[in-house]
């Protein structure tokens, strides 16, 4: 009997100490904020944190304001599952339909980090997606915190027109901007720097980051003054420099609002109905914010790289300077931009003009030289729009190193071709995380990707570390100056990585002259393309002013 009694004491007991680890355990997994405890998970090496609110739900009469804080919580709150990503359109191309997806509770953040972690450099991400669709989770970060030793933070914030609005119904006060998304970026940073020791960061040592969309918010802040001061480094990937004038953005948001506003029986007709949504009427606002935000989300989709088709980030003068990037103005950083090779594959490749009778009626070949066309040049545009020029245009007034980074990997002019995209529009991704959506366009296992991606990590954990990508065995990365006009170029063979510190700058005056002595297409595919594929991208001023393309703005 007491050989029995033991043994059960024995069994109580050992229960007992499961049950004291497993509570201590997820005690380690709980840090302190400013509004409350979280408690995260483990992923792999990592620690995670999902969906920390940094502000309050920009819902009711807050939809179109300022964020403001969170509410404070007591008990410790749940952070071991994603938040739901902003409320947005997106194709489901399953059945190729348009999908509302999200919520408008959306200001949150993921942290990233690693047990023990104390003062490392902190990463904040900026999703892409034209600020119209995607989610902190584009890039998942469990592998950056252990490869770049830093802390990861990725952002949600608001989308589409409830992220961008500038009708002026809803500007009504001195200070008012329709810089929604922007007012949250700079809420999410002031709370990594009130926060981010906890989970082992520093808040002294900031890098924001961003790609696509995300990349491009990150070249505003550098002109932002409600950004001074809210980071110490940056890294824009895919980005380049892109504004919008406040006025012509509010008549194209009118002109996308007016069938709701007729459909509503506000007005008899659509030119009516924009007439009325560019006056600053309480009538107005007040049927803004009755609109339910699925109805919303759909509006000035499949933008398509075009500023035209949804206007965002407005020379408003408050968020913005009133003269965007020629402002003398910087909040100067140390500075890396990114661009693959061939980043207009994707843009190009699936663009509805290639279903329009003109093209169909091409033989299989023909096709392929008009999308062959586009690819090439708007790639060459692109790339240079993405990086060069926005050094080119930044340079006499920033008073902080440069450094330029072009992806050949996968391209025309690489050791590894990937046929159907080259190094496109993200080909830096599956360098940072496994996890990515890119799959069919190549494989990131080969040994010499991945000999190009622990480079590039290298370099990447220098620049978050101290603001410059080099350090021991390392080829020199100068920073770019219009003297030294130096990209550090990224590629691989079959087994190793081929790193080189080249001069790959062109101009849009040269792409185009390629361009008219080009004769892969009939002038009439050629003009076409030009016309319908090419135009009205954020890299396409001189192309359009060269070939007399129409404006899409009315």
């Amino acid at each position: 009997m007491k050989k029995r009694m033991f043994a059960l004491l024995l069994v109580m007991s050992f229960c007992l100490a499961l049950t004291a680890g497993s509570a201590l355990a997820d005690t380690a997994l709980v840090r302190s904020t400013q509004f409350g405890d979280v408690q995260g998970t483990e992923k792999g090496e990592s620690l995670v944190w999902y969906g920390i609110p940094y502000a309050t739900a920009p819902t009711g009469e807050l939809r179109w304001s300022a964020p403001i804080d969170p509410a404070p919580w007591t008990e410790a709150r749940n952070c071991t599952a994603p938040a739901e990503q902003a409320i947005q359109s997106a194709m489901d191309y399953s059945t190729f339909q348009n999908v509302i997806s999200g919520t408008e509770d959306c200001l949150n953040l993921d942290v990233y980090s690693t047990a023990g972690a104390e003062k490392l450099p902190v990463l904040v991400y900026i999703h892409g997606g034209n600020n119209q669709t995607g989610g902190s989770s584009e890039i998942e970060g469990s592998r950056i915190v252990v490869n770049n030793h830093c802390v990861y933070v990725s952002l949600n914030y608001r989308l589409g027109l409830l992220g961008f609005n500038c009708l002026p119904a809803l500007q009504t006060g001195a200070d008012s901007t329709g810089n929604y998304t922007m007012l949250d970026i700079a809420k999410a940073l002031d709370w990594v720097k009130a926060n981010i020791a906890a989970f082992g960061g520093d808040p002294e040592n900031i890098t924001i980051s961003g790609f696509s969309a995300g990349g491009r918010d990150v070249m505003a802040t550098l002109i932002s003054p409600i950004f001074a001061d809210k980071f110490n480094k940056a890294i824009a990937f895919s980005g380049g420099m892109t504004v919008a004038d406040e006025t012509a953005s509010a008549s194209q948001i009118a002109s996308a609002m007016a069938p709701l506003a007729v459909e509503d029986g506000k007005a008899a007709d659509e030119d009516a109905a924009k007439a009325w949504l560019l006056t600053d009427g309480s009538d107005v606002k007040e049927w803004l914010y009755s609109i339910a935000a699925e109805r919303l989300a759909p509006l000035m989709g499949n933008a398509g790289i075009r500023m035209s088709a949804f206007p965002h980030l407005y020379t408003d003068g408050k968020v913005l300077p009133k003269e965007g990037f020629a402002t003398a103005s910087y909040n100067a950083v140390p500075l890396l931009m990114l661009t693959g090779s061939t980043e207009f594959s994707l843009f190009c490749s699936f663009d509805g003009f290639y279903f329009s009778p003109l093209i169909t009626a091409l033989d299989e070949d023909g096709q392929n030289a008009a999308k062959d066309f586009a690819k090439l040049y708007g790639s060459d545009m692109y790339r240079i729009f993405n990086t060069q020029c926005s050094a080119e245009a930044m340079f006499d007034r920033y008073d902080a190193n440069i450094y330029l980074c072009q992806i050949e990997y996968g391209s025309i002019n690489s050791a590894t071709l990937l046929p159907a995209m080259g190094s496109f529009h993200g080909i830096f991704v599956p360098m940072l995380t496994p996890e990515n959506g890119y799959g069919g366009f190549g494989d990131y296992t080969a040994a010499g990707y991945q000999a190009m991606a622990a480079k590039f990590n290298a370099y990447l954990t220098n620049f978050l570390a101290s603001g410059d990508p080099n350090g021991e065995n390392l080829d020199q990365w100068a920073n770019w100056t219009p003297d030294n006009k130096t990209t550090m170029v990224f590629d691989g063979n079959e087994s190793e990585a081929i790193v080189e510190a080249k001069d790959v700058s062109t101009t849009y005056a040269d792409i185009i002259r390629l361009m008219e002595a080009d004769n892969t297409l009939p002038a009439e595919i050629k003009q076409a393309v030009i016309s319908n594929v090419m135009n009205g991208r954020w890299f396409s001023a001189a192309l359009d002013e060269y070939y007399g393309n129409p404006s899409l703005w009315h």
